[in-house]
């Protein structure tokens, strides 16, 4: 009974050595797939019209601006504006005291009355004079200083005159008024003080935000290498959508009205190198505020017979020169060396290397080398997944 139990255990012993060794043997996950034939995703190169846009940096400029001055001296007696709300033009801003300018204007007023009053007089006794002058009853001196007093009095009356519009002028600049419409800002001068003419502070401030400028700036070395793929025939202008600009918001998003460009500068800015250009949006509901950071995405222009390939089908050899394959004739594939343009989204446009109507290896180039017979199958773009609801993670 006692020898049973070792031939027993040295029995499963030997079958559990024999199941491992077995096991040893098999590559993890079971034996390898047979070779066949590679399978890959293959896509028809097809030329495309293909529109190059540019994003570029700029900022908000109110559309007009006015700083509201006093033209003349005086103590300001009343505000009459809410800061921060839309004014009209010639709307009252600001009165300043008038008493003393109402006073220079009625005493300018009545020299003026006076002035009159001598002319006259000695236009009547030039027309004496001259009668008199006739019939030698006076010497002709007299007369010719009567009428040398009619020319004095002409010129005292339209110097009376000159001195009461200026007076009636300054008389309405105590009057501020608003010079143009639109929003005004707050104020720097609160009602009893004093206020100069020549003072180097604005009492505020008046932006038209409706429409607003958006000036962007852009490298004077991409201006001239548009304008030579443009002389060359690789690019041409975008048509009417060429003046269209849109506007990227801080937040990433785009405001949803579209602008139109206004003028680019002659001059470059010899610090940046760099060019202004000026666009122009509507703004009704105030959502742009001056001095904010946009990014404008402007149209450069476009190309009729662009060739436009995935990323992904696209990489690179031992020196980072671009490359891809293509099925050949009898389903063999063959390794084109690329020359790319630029990256579209997530495309390249591709210069030379690719002709219309190749099919172009998307998928499985794992096993992608020259000579090599494939099979191909329809590439499908992936769907893009959406992320799940916050009720769904529940």
């Amino acid at each position: 009974m006692c020898l049973a139990y070792p031939k027993r255990l040295m029995s499963v012993v030997v079958i559990a050595s024999i199941s491992v060794l077995a096991a040893c043997g098999k590559p993890p996950g079971g034996a390898p797939p047979a070779a066949g034939t590679p399978e890959v995703g293959t896509l028809s190169v097809q030329p495309q019209r293909v529109v190059f846009t540019t994003e570029l940096p700029g900022r908000t400029v109110p559309f007009l601006i006015a700083e509201v001055r006093p033209q003349v001296n005086g103590i300001v007696l009343k505000r009459s504006f809410t800061e921060g709300s839309d004014v009209k033009a010639g709307q009252v801003l600001y009165s300043i005291d008038p008493a003393t300018y109402k006073a220079t204007y009625e005493n300018n007023v009545a020299a003026l009355a006076k002035a009159q009053a001598t002319l006259i007089s000695t236009r009547l006794k030039r027309d004496r004079y001259k009668e008199l002058s006739a019939v030698n009853a006076i010497s002709r001196q007299d007369y010719d200083d009567a009428v040398a007093s009619v020319g004095e009095g002409e010129a005292d009356v339209s110097s009376a005159r000159a001195n009461v519009e200026s007076s009636r002028i300054n008389l309405a600049y105590t009057r501020v008024d608003a010079p143009i419409s639109g929003r005004i800002g707050k104020s720097s001068i609160t009602p009893g003080a004093l206020v100069t003419a020549s003072q180097s502070t604005a009492m505020a401030t008046i932006q038209q935000l409706d429409p607003i400028y958006v000036d962007v700036t852009q490298p004077s070395v991409a201006l001239l290498r548009l304008k030579k793929a443009m002389a060359q025939g690789d690019l041409e202008k975008s048509g009417a959508s060429a003046a269209k600009v849109r506007l990227r918001l801080e937040d990433g998003s785009f405001y949803p009205l579209e602008g139109s460009l206004e003028f680019s500068d002659v001059t470059v800015d010899q610090d940046t190198g760099a060019i202004t250009l000026r666009a122009i949006f509507p703004n009704p509901n105030a959502t742009l505020l001056p001095g904010m950071y946009v990014r404008a995405v402007l149209e450069e222009g476009a190309k009729d017979q662009g060739l436009l390939v995935p990323q992904q089908a696209v990489s690179r050899d031992s020196t980072g020169k671009p490359q891809a394959y293509v099925v050949g004739k009898d389903d063999k594939l063959e390794r084109r060396d690329l020359e790319t343009d630029r990256a579209i989204g997530d495309q390249w446009l591709i210069r030379s290397g690719l002709n219309a109507g190749d099919q172009l290896v998307i998928d499985g180039l794992q096993r992608a080398a020259p000579g090599v017979t494939v099979k191909t199958v329809p590439w499908q773009a992936p769907s893009v997944t959406q992320a799940p609801a916050p009720s769904d993670l529940h």
